[in-house]
């Protein structure tokens, strides 16, 4: 018998964590927490599958629960808060969470979400392919149609970011820390080498297929969800 993934919500409003326990219990296993001190507790003892996290908490703030989380745990995370500025999406995507869902909520839409989120968690992933672009992790190779399209070991370092997190836009601040390093902050430089990696990769640069930018918040590469 397969088991069921397991859901932690970390939510202190009574009526949406029953409205979330309704919508998710018929294919998930769901465990409960009202505050963020028991929330990770429960993260520790239950090892969740992925976590729903709301930020406006009794006992502290979301984002630090959620930095603290991240610093430990690689488990999917999905902000579902009522917070709707970009401040508050940028700063929890710079933070690691894996998606952004503002309240209220689509049922059907946060079940597609976390439905993605799951299928891409997977830390043995070696390869990713959409459409007709490939990335092979091991060969540190990118193919469109089966033809091998020659990066720069940068152009490569954001490619690879992009694609081992399909469907999530990463933060401008995030893609820099991780390819360039924490002491480099100029978003003009990768602007320049997405410029680059369109030019090789897409069959239009102006209107991209596969890099998409989310404007004043940072890129993603397309997963199959995309593909219309």
């Amino acid at each position: 018998m397969k088991l069921k993934k397991k859901i932690l919500i970390i939510e202190d409003d009574p009526s949406i964590t029953q409205i979330l326990i309704l919508n998710l219990k018929g294919h998930y296993e769901v465990i409960t927490a009202e505050n963020g001190t028991l929330g990770f507790d429960k993260l520790i003892s239950e090892r969740a599958d992925l976590i729903l996290l709301d930020l406006g908490l009794p006992d502290m703030d979301g984002m630090d629960l959620l930095a603290k989380i991240k610093k430990d745990f690689d488990t999917p995370l999905i902000v579902v808060s009522a917070r709707q500025t970009e401040k508050d999406i940028v700063e929890a995507l710079d933070l690691g969470a894996n998606d952004y869902v503002v309240k209220p909520f689509g049922t059907e839409e946060l079940l597609a979400r976390i439905r993605r989120s799951l299928r891409h968690y997977s830390p043995e992933k070696r390869t990713y392919e959409v459409g007709d672009f490939a990335i092979d992790f091991d060969k540190r190779q990118v193919s469109m149609k089966g033809n091998q399209i020659h990066l720069t070991p940068i152009e490569y370092g954001i490619v690879a970011f992009l694609s081992s997190k399909p469907g999530k836009v990463l933060t401008h601040n995030q893609i820099i820390n991780k390819v360039w390093g924490p002491y480099e902050s100029d978003n003009q430089i990768l602007r320049v080498n997405m410029a680059n990696i369109r030019r090789k990769i897409e069959k239009n640069p102006a209107t991209p297929t596969y890099f998409i930018t989310d404007a004043g918040i940072g890129y993603k590469i397309i997963d199959e969800n995309d593909i219309k």
